[in-house]
């Protein structure tokens, strides 16, 4: 009996037919012992039927199998509902659970993925190679605590590529930013991610088992809306203001020196210098590049789970749950940056920007991206993460559309709003188009 499960009584009513050796069977009158024997079969079958017609479970003494499958389709509960029913029943209690808790662990990580970048808004990071340091720091931190937690088995490194491809794409985060603006930049690399995640399941890109959907029409028409609210992204004019912040020498700038031999303003940062045009035109392509990259950064992942069940294969037994590997995919983002911003300095010569204010908006990004996906790879434990990737991947950029768009005032313009609502209803579309199409 299931311990969630109330206590409750079955009813057996089953006729047991009269078992006698066919052997033994004579015509006419039987001897004494063979009557005796008759009788006392009777007997013991008049006492299994008595206990099989009450009311309770009868003990399970080696019953032939017929017996269990004849009464199987017989049996009762008080409530009147056969055992079929109510298993059906526990089934859809039990889905409607998983769905609900799936559900919330994909609104949790809309919500973090969508707000992450927000802190650095109004901070300034100069070039955000030390902010996305510091972020990645932070992010390694929280994934080596819920390593801890979790218990998780055998730690594989071919999952750290993943995290290197994902602090690749994360270098340019800041200029995107500072260049096309918070709401504008994220839609257009999660629509680009979209793609990229879409493309790499449906085709099995990158040694991935390619993916059969149930509504292939439909599948295709959500990846066509996914591109083409990209192309209608780049018709948004965004008005980014590019000194946000108070300090504007970094903090490890010998003050000593003349300002003209080493720049020590922010507006000496690349994305500040040039044109509106060139400006936006890099922004833009910056924010498809991470995209690309952000949607192929859990491909190692979905390699190793695919070939966990593969006799000759190196990963034969991993784990198929995604939080397993949360850990390790961190520790790649935090050896990646670390190396990326190595060279950074030595490209500086040991004179990196570093900008004191920057500090703990970075370690607030890095927690708020970890906790997202350990809730994103929870929902894909509950749910299927060819439903929950769509999703996500759309619902966290209308989460910074609206951040950019009514906080930050960075579209301004009834046109300007136009576009970008149309954009953002397309790609929404595109995304749940995509997810029932593989229902």
């Amino acid at each position: 009996m299931s311990p969630h499960r109330p206590a409750q009584t079955r009813v057996f009513s089953v006729r047991l037919p009269f078992l006698v050796s066919p052997s033994k069977s004579r015509k006419g009158r039987d001897s004494p012992a063979e009557t005796s024997t008759t009788r006392a079969t009777s007997d013991s079958a008049r006492k299994r039927r008595t206990t099989l017609d009450r009311v309770g479970t009868a003990a399970p003494v080696s019953k032939p199998r017929w017996l269990e499958e004849s009464t199987l389709s017989e049996c009762r509960f008080q409530d009147g509902h056969s055992a079929e029913e109510h298993e059906a029943l526990d089934f859809s209690s039990t889905n409607m659970t998983h769905f609900t808790y799936g559900i919330t662990a994909n609104v949790v990580a809309v919500l973090l993925y969508g707000s992450n970048f927000v802190p650095v808004k109004k901070i300034e990071t100069g070039d955000g190679m030390f902010f996305q340091w510091v972020s990645c720091a932070a992010v390694w931190l929280v994934s080596m605590i819920g390593d801890l937690m979790l218990q998780s088995p055998k730690f594989h490194p071919f999952a750290m590529l993943g995290g290197v491809i994902w602090a690749t794409g994360n270098i340019a985060a800041v200029p995107i930013i500072k260049a096309i603006g918070l709401g504008l930049g994220v839609l257009l690399w999660g629509s680009s991610s979209l793609l990229t995640g879409w493309a790499s399941s449906r085709f099995g890109w990158f040694g991935i088992p390619a993916q059969e959907v149930a509504r292939p029409v439909l599948n295709y028409c959500g990846a066509g809306l996914c591109l083409l609210s990209g192309l209608i992204f780049f018709f948004v004019k965004t008005d980014v203001e590019l000194h946000p912040g108070e300090e504007t020498v970094p903090l490890l700038i010998d003050r000593r020196t003349n300002s003209s031999s080493y720049g020590p303003t922010s507006s000496e940062f690349w994305i500040n210098v040039i044109g509106p045009k060139t400006r936006r035109f890099l922004g833009c392509f910056l924010a498809v590049l991470s995209g690309l990259l952000y949607g192929s950064a859990f491909a190692p992942i979905l390699y190793i789970k695919s070939h966990s069940s593969c006799h000759d294969s190196m990963f034969h037994g991993a784990s198929i749950y995604d939080l397993d590997y949360v850990y390790a995919q961190c520790s790649g983002i935090f050896l990646a940056s670390t190396v990326y911003f190595a060279i950074y300095c030595a490209a500086m010569n040991n004179r990196p920007r570093v900008y004191s204010r920057a500090i703990l908006p970075g370690m607030l990004t890095g927690l708020m991206w970890a906790l997202a996906t350990y809730c994103w790879f929870l929902a894909n434990t509950y749910l299927s993460p060819v439903v929950t990737f769509p999703i996500i991947t759309a619902g966290y950029g209308l989460v910074a559309a609206l951040w950019g768009s009514l906080v930050f005032r960075e579209i301004k313009g009834f046109l300007n709003c136009t576009i970008f609502t149309v954009a953002s209803c397309v790609v929404l579309c595109g995304s749940l188009l995509t997810a029932v199409s593989k229902l």
